[in-house]
């Protein structure tokens, strides 16, 4: 998170809305903008009769379900080194408590990542990424980073990354990959790679994604969201796979005892459907095609709108969401009061009618007048809109998706 001013954001004050930069306000991942499937939908209510808790860390089957959904990608091991958790935000706090010493992350990263090393009392350190991408350190700026924090008496142990990024939905290049992953074992850290996007991809046949346990397998933990591609954000569930190793045996039974004691378990109903999800049976395949086909479309009009404005943003790689950095429209804005990235998710939360978080929860300064965009809220209202998106074959050109654009290009338009 930025830093906080001074009055402004505490809940209470004269003047101040309660829901200004306090973590319980943080922002959830992008909304998909689409109906449940109907066929996890199916397989959800067959199981609402399990009164049964799952253990700690997963059943036997969702764990062999994540175990063959991995094994498909090319990252090969057994079950028994597969831990699942109700979300990645208890099972992301687990590891950086199970692996201990200091954390360090891109800039920008994920919103939960620094909130969840603060509450267990962890540093964590940010480390600029390249002109490129999100998601990966810049390789050089991680050593210089590294260093200095050995130099001042920390204890870097553990780096975050996400080859396919949340918030600026970049896929990172596998000869960066690489490089970030090779420094950051050569001076002992474990990585922790997020590829919660990973079947999120708006150009499959186009994009080279590498997971880095493809290259360091034994010192790569692999965490996976199913909200991002498989299953619905309110059946939460996330997996993480362990190295082969028997160090990272230890911190699996680590993590286990640590969900243990947070009570974090997977409902049982949500296991099987998860479980079904993670088999990828053709209806869930040809849903995640079609999904990633739409956002692809629809984010790159966002994008289009976001450049015509004058604002700036790489291109959506992956996701239903964009990263646009405003600071060129910086003096427009400050005519309406808008000065700082906190600002400016209060201004267009309400000109978008839909969530727009600040890069300050991911992160960013403060000052620079960096948002996130989903782009869910474009695809409809209501689930036959959201259906119609999905199922038209120029979905662009759907009076309820035209209207959404036209309202999303107007909000920035006022700024040129």
């Amino acid at each position: 998170m930025g830093r906080e001013r001074t009055g402004r954001q505490e809940p209470g004050g004269p003047g101040v809305r309660e829901d200004r930069g306090p973590v319980r306000y943080g922002p959830p991942a992008p909304d998909p903008g689409l109906p449940v499937l109907p066929a996890l939908a199916e397989v959800l209510a067959a199981a609402a009769g399990r009164g049964e808790p799952e253990p700690a860390g997963g059943s036997a089957a969702l764990r062999e379900a994540a175990r063959a959904y991995w094994d498909r990608r090319g990252l090969h091991g057994g079950p028994e080194h597969i831990a699942a958790a109700p979300g990645t935000s208890p099972l992301v706090l687990a590891l950086i408590a199970a692996h201990g010493g200091d954390v360090l992350v891109p800039r920008p990263c994920p919103a939960s990542w620094i909130p969840q090393a603060r509450l267990l009392g962890r540093p964590a350190y940010q480390v600029p990424t390249p002109a490129e991408c999100g998601g990966v350190p810049d390789p050089y700026a991680l050593l210089e980073t590294v260093r200095r924090v050995r130099a001042e008496g920390g204890r870097p142990r553990l780096l975050l990354i996400s080859v396919v990024d949340d918030p600026t939905a970049t896929v990172a290049p596998p000869e960066l990959v690489r490089e970030a992953c090779e420094a950051a074992v050569a001076e002992g850290l474990h990585i922790v790679s997020d590829e919660t996007w990973r079947d999120t991809l708006h150009r499959p046949h186009d994009t080279v994604l590498l997971s880095p346990a493809e290259m360091c397998p034994d010192d790569v933990t692999v965490v996976s969201d199913l909200a991002g591609a498989l299953t619905p954000s309110a059946w939460p569930v996330a997996v993480a796979r362990f190295p082969d190793t028997a160090r990272s045996a230890v911190r699996h039974a680590r993590t286990l005892d640590i969900l243990t004691a947070l009570g974090a378990l997977v409902a049982g109903p949500v296991a099987a459907a998860a479980a079904h999800a993670l088999h990828e049976p053709d209806a869930v395949t040809e849903r995640v095609r079609r999904a990633a086909a739409l956002q692809a479309r629809v984010a790159a009009a966002a994008h289009h709108a976001v450049l015509a404005s004058g604002a700036l943003a790489r291109p959506p790689q992956a996701g239903r969401h964009l990263y646009a950095d405003l600071g060129p429209l910086r003096s427009r804005l400050a005519a309406r009061g808008v000065t700082d990235s906190l600002e400016l998710e209060e201004y267009l939360t309400d000109r978008l009618g839909a969530p727009a978080p600040g890069g300050h929860r991911f992160g960013d300064e403060l000052g620079a007048l960096r948002v996130r965009l989903g782009t869910g809220p474009l695809l409809g209202a209501t689930p036959r809109q959201q259906t119609e998106s999905l199922t038209a074959a120029e979905p662009l050109e759907l009076p309820h998706v035209e209207a959404a654009l036209s309202m999303f290009r107007a909000a920035l338009d006022e700024l040129r």
